[in-house]
């Protein structure tokens, strides 16, 4: 939750239920991925977000999606892959 509100999401948890308040826009910047769920949920909120999103530790993407970045980039996303 905390990563997608550095994108500017609207997101307050209760207990173990998560609230999301519409907002008119995401902003790109750099968040951290911490499993395979929140790692897509990132990658979404990047494609919706203006500017540029840089997701660090994207292995956990690479346990459930083969090529994720080229199926994205097929679909007109601009993504790419960097080592660092």
């Amino acid at each position: 939750m905390q990563e997608l509100a550095r994108l500017g999401a609207k997101v307050r948890l209760d207990g173990d239920t998560a609230y999301v308040d519409g907002v008119d826009k995401l902003t790109g910047a750099p968040v951290m991925a911490t499993d395979l769920r929140a790692s897509v949920s990132l990658v979404i909120g990047a494609l919706a977000a203006e500017g540029q999103t840089t997701i660090s530790r994207v292995y956990h993407l690479d346990r459930g999606f083969e090529a994720l970045e080229t199926k994205l980039s097929r679909c007109g996303a601009q993504v790419e892959r960097v080592s660092g």
